[in-house]
Formats: structure tokens, sequence, C-alpha cells
């Protein structure tokens, strides 16, 4: 009998907020399981929000695991920084080393996030929180996780979630947006790969010289840019293929399932279903369909000048969501003309964006230490 009354006493305790918070945690374990798209993150995404929204759930508050995880590796930056390492092990610069002009490619996907910012100012008076919402549209959860903590963002949940959430959706945001602004001309354009030798020196240095650079023009970002070119140092130096291996895999793994968790400990109904942070996820999705947009439109303003077409598709990659852009863009070509193969071009816009993103990330810090964001 205490049993049925403990059950019953359970429901009505119950809110309809929560109840949302499961659906949307299913979702999140639907598209994890049923549809592939990025499982690490997804999955301990769902669990999580399901998790931290049950009455009374034990996981959160002041002493709860989830709470204890969240202070030990988000608060202090600890996980962003650690995964920037495996994410840079996984970089191959190879195909951007033997094209440089894809950097250009990378630096104007990043429009999205200056245009969010400006728009995002209506709304949000503190800039701190505005510049904070911007880099979402970047794509790149751990450097929308470090500017907003760095900052000192009102609203650093609600951009965790929004940050990785669309880094997730990749396959179902851009595809809509590139169609939209793109023909079936232009999708079909083909441009066959001409690699050059990049030699082993040049890998070496390149992670090397990319970081001086970075703190010679945007020190706030050396940490950022640091963090992820030690990783592909790694990758390169050719004496530490074990410890490359760990980070690209085990590393990298076990810091998004931990990232995952911690993110949903931020997705009490209470804090997730208000006006501000649905309001932020909106001006993070416009962020990220701008990003998207003004890749495409750099691409089609280069075919005005240019002899040799560029596929407009390829610019869409200059975000940071490092490789699901350049899978999902390569998808769409070969769905257009299965003989379309764009994957290295891809690849390379790609992660010219990964590093103009973390370069975005840097200036916008900059502009706080020097008094341009009030924090």
């Amino acid at each position: 009998m205490n049993f049925i009354s403990s059950f019953f006493q359970y429901f009505t305790e119950l809110t309809w907020q929560q109840v949302v918070m499961w659906i949307i945690g299913g979702v999140l374990i639907f598209l994890a399981i049923k549809k592939e798209m990025e499982p690490t993150l997804l999955l301990p995404m769902g669990f999580g929000a399901i998790l931290v929204n049950l009455p009374a759930s034990g996981a959160i508050g002041h002493e709860g695991p989830l709470t204890t995880l969240f202070n030990a590796g988000i608060a202090n930056e600890l996980f962003p920084l650690i995964l920037f390492i495996g994410i840079g092990a996984m970089i191959d610069f190879g195909p951007l080393l033997s094209n440089p002009k894809l950097m250009f490619f990378g630096a104007a996907a990043q429009f999205g996030i200056f245009f969010t910012i400006f728009v995002a100012s209506f709304f949000f008076p503190d800039l701190k929180d505005a510049a904070s919402i911007g880099i979402i549209g970047a794509a790149d959860g751990p450097t929308a996780i470090v500017v907003s903590q760095e900052l000192g963002s009102n609203y650093v949940p609600a951009i965790m979630v929004a940050a990785y959430s669309y880094m997730a959706l990749v396959p179902i945001i851009q595809p809509p947006v590139i169609k939209a602004m793109t023909t079936k001309k232009e999708r079909m354009i083909r441009m066959p790969y001409e690699p050059k030798e990049v030699t082993k020196l040049t890998r070496i240095l390149f992670p090397i010289v990319i970081t001086v650079i970075a703190g010679l023009f945007a020190p706030s970002s050396v940490a950022l840019v640091g963090f992820l070119m030690f990783g592909n140092l790694i990758r390169e130096c050719g004496v530490l293929n074990s410890l490359s291996d760990t980070a690209q895999n085990v590393l990298a793994n076990l810091i998004t399932i931990f990232l995952g968790l911690t993110i949903a400990s931020q997705m009490e109904a209470s804090k997730f279903l208000s006006f501000g942070t649905l309001l932020i996820i909106g001006l993070g999705l416009f962020a990220f369909v701008f990003d998207t947009a003004g890749g495409v439109l750099f691409a089609k303003l280069l075919n005005l000048f240019s002899k040799k077409k560029i596929n407009p598709m390829i610019g869409a990659a200059g975000i940071s969501a490092f490789p699901m852009s350049a899978r999902v863009i390569h998808k769409m070509g070969l769905e257009e003309d299965p003989g379309n193969f764009l994957l290295m071009h891809t690849i390379g816009v790609n992660v010219s964006g990964q590093i103009a993103s973390v370069i975005a990330g840097g200036m916008i810090l900059n502009m706080a230490a020097s008094g341009v964001i009030p924090v």
C-alpha cells in the first residue's frame, strides 16, 4: 500500500515541463541510435535530460554527481580544452596545406558569429551575453563553453546546450540551407582533387607556426589554439603514434561522453523551458544558418571571377563541426552526381573552419580584455 501511495505521489509531483524534457531527451536518444547522429554526444545528452528531470532527482543539486562533474570539468574549462587535444589529433591538415586558399572559406563562414552578436545585442543589452550567444554559430562546442565562461555570461548552460545540439544536428540543418541558396547545376559542379605533396617538416611546423601567430595577434586565443595544435603535433610528429591514437579515440570519446552528461545537467525543465533559453537557442540557430550561408555566398562570389568553378556547397563546410559538415556536404554532392567526390575539398574547408572559429573566439576574448566588451 505504501508503494502505491508513493507511486501516486511521484506522479503528482511531476510537471508538464518535466514531461516535455523527457520527450526532448527521447528525441535525442532516437537520433543517436536510429539515425546514428553523433551518438557519443546525443545519447548521454538525451539520457541525462531525462535523468535530471525526474522528480527529486539526486543526480543534481549541491552534492549531486552531475553537479560535481560539471564543477570539475566545465566550470574550470578542463573538458573543452582536453577535448581540443583529441580534435587536433584527428585533423589531417594535408588537404588544407595542399590548397591554402581554402582557409578563406573558413574565415568567410564565421560571418554569422559577428552578425548574430549585433542582432543578439537588441535582446541582450549586456554585450558579454550577446558575444557568447554569437559564438554558437561556429558550431564549436568547446569554444562556445570557453568563451562564455571567460566572459562570465549569465547564460552559459543555454549556450552549451545550443552549441552542442547544433553540432550534432548538422545533417538536419545544413542541407536545406545549402539547397535554398544553390541551383542543381551549381551543386553538380565537379572539382577534381589535385593534391600536392606536403612534407613532414611542413606538417610539423604548421601547428607550431599557427600557435605562435595566434599568440601574437590574438593572445586570448592561445589556450584554444594551443591545445588544438598540440593535439595535431602529437599526430604529425611520428614518435607518439600510440598517444595520438589514444587522443583521437579513447580520450576524445570519453571526454565527449562526460561533456554530454554535464551539459544535460543544465537541462532542468525550470531552466531550459524559459523564454531566455529558448531565445538563445533560436539566436544560435540564426547564427548557424548565417555561418552556413556566408560560406556558400563566398564561394559563389569567387565563381564570378574564376574560370575554374568552385562547387559552392563546399563553402558551407567552413563551420567548425568537424568532420560532420564535411561528410554531409560530400554526401549531398554524391546525391546530385554519383561521380562527384568532394570529400577532400570539404575536409580542407572544414579544418580551416576549425581554426577560424577558434581564432574568432580568441578575438572576442581579446575584445573583452581590451574593454570593448565589458565583463
